[in-house]
């Protein structure tokens, strides 16, 4: 059972998990977390569930899925024909038309949908992945030399589940860096697993760069996959300006992470967010939504 911080309400949420059952079991029982070890982490695995959610006969499950999660349609769009596979409905675009966006330059948004942690005066040797689990910032992006860069600043977490908004946008104005990928395997990102797994982040596949921003200096950004992540999908183009809440990727089935970097004395996170961290809690955010001020 994973509960979470609903902003809007202010009350306490339980989450409906996709697949809950089987991830109980897999990161639980030893019979479970051998076949992870063995089967269900490797990319050949995610690979296949990929090249299924691609294939027309996978739009099957569609209805079901947007049924059982209550997921509201009309925030998205829908192409004249509907959707032609399964992905193609997983990495749906939002219809801008009821999108908001936090747009004055002293706000800093969420970069997309899904439930966040968000710690303040970070320590990069020993980032939070849960009480008691730890890894450092080299050991995410696969290097030191920027590292140090981020001592005593913010990280962001942000997981995304199966039934959430999985495309991924920019915080700020500014021009971004070309992407370093890092291959990896394919942990779930849920609750019950980060549990289990230590340097979950620093296993899995993920991808970083970084946004020099005009209000928020250098944000350092790192998409994470995780199981049955077919793709992490770049569409910005690192030689060419891009502006606040522009699209820069998106992922393709599976739940995923994208967690964010901002240097000392730069970005105020908003109270309650930190309240909530503080005691282990997610809070439930939208892309664009305020979350921290300069």
């Amino acid at each position: 059972m994973i509960k979470f911080y609903n902003r809007k309400t202010e009350s306490y949420e339980i989450e409906q998990v996709a697949g809950e059952s089987y991830i109980n079991w897999i990161y639980s029982s030893p019979l479970g977390m051998k076949l992870l070890e063995l089967v269900v982490k490797k990319k050949f695995m995610s690979s296949l569930c990929g090249y299924y959610c691609d294939r027309a006969h996978s739009k099957r499950k569609i209805l079901k899925f947007v049924d059982d999660f209550k997921i509201d349609m009309s925030c998205y769009e829908i192409p004249e024909k509907g959707f032609s596979n399964f992905n193609e409905f997983f990495y749906r675009k939002l219809n801008k038309a009821t999108t908001r966006l936090a747009s004055d330059n002293n706000s800093f948004i969420s970069p997309c949908d899904g439930k966040l942690l968000a710690y303040e005066s970070i320590d990069i040797e020993n980032l939070i992945q849960v009480k008691g689990l730890t890894y450092s910032l080299a050991e995410l992006i696969g290097q030191d030399a920027i590292d140090a860069d981020y001592e005593g600043g913010s990280c962001l977490v942000f997981r995304l589940c199966p039934s959430d908004y999985h495309r991924f946008h920019f915080v700020d104005h500014g021009t971004c860096s070309p992407t370093t990928r890092i291959k990896g395997f394919y942990y779930s990102v849920n609750p019950t697993s980060i549990n289990q797994i230590n340097k979950i982040f620093c296993s899995n596949k993920r991808e970083w760069s970084i946004l020099n921003s005009e209000n928020f200096g250098e944000i350092l950004y790192v998409e994470v996959g995780a199981t049955f992540v077919g793709s992490i999908i770049q569409t910005y183009n690192s030689d060419r300006k891009v502006s606040k809440g522009d699209e820069k990727g998106y992922f393709k089935f599976g739940g995923s992470t994208v967690i964010l970097f901002l240097k000392k004395e730069v970005l105020k996170i908003n109270r309650d967010i930190i309240e909530q961290t503080a005691k282990g809690i997610e809070c439930c955010v939208s892309m664009g939504e305020r979350i921290g001020s300069k």
